[in-house]
């Protein structure tokens, strides 16, 4: 009898869970990895890897003005196919300020920290940092923070947020592997 209560509520958990998931993406905001809305709500597959490149931490050091930015990114890199080109920093109202290029993949090396300076900033200046992928673009987790104090994520920043700056300079050249 107890095998069989076992079951039954094993397969409840699975029946229950097999419902969550389809009823995800289904509100407003929500993002499913399948779906083309690149909103960075929810952008990790089932294993934890993310379909989109995230900035998962910050760290600032230097001085005003000239601040070098150590970034941590967490992306799906497969090769030069699809890996996570650059990383950058940008005021709030989407001026590029800073653009780290990422000249080879880091299938291997995940999550990488990258740094990049100078990052023309002041102590109390608000900026937005955000990565940046070969072929998928932006939508990943970017994070909002100042030098002299701490980074979050931002979840209001999505791939529609200074779309215009994708084309800017500097742009990597070639992946090298």
């Amino acid at each position: 009898m107890c095998g069989a209560w076992t079951r039954l509520v094993v397969l409840g958990l699975a029946g229950l869970l097999a419902l969550a998931a389809g009823c995800r993406g289904e509100g407003a905001g929500d993002d499913d990895a399948s779906d083309d809305d690149a909103s960075g709500d929810d952008d990790t597959s089932d294993g934890g890897i993310p379909t989109l490149a995230d900035v998962v931490a910050v760290a600032v050091s230097g001085d005003p003005g000239e601040y070098v930015f150590s970034v941590t990114v967490h992306s799906p890199d497969t090769g030069c196919e699809q890996y996570a080109d650059w990383w950058e920093v940008l005021d709030p109202g989407g001026t590029l300020l800073f653009r780290r290029i990422l000249q080879h993949s880091h299938v291997d090396e995940q999550p990488f920290t990258r740094g990049g300076e100078p990052v023309p900033a002041q102590p109390a200046d608000e900026v937005i940092v955000r990565a940046h992928m070969n072929e998928l673009g932006y939508g990943g987790q970017a994070m909002r923070g100042t030098a002299a104090g701490a980074f979050a994520p931002a979840p209001d920043i999505d791939a529609t947020f200074a779309p215009g700056v994708e084309t800017q300079e500097p742009l990597p050249e070639d992946c090298l592997w």
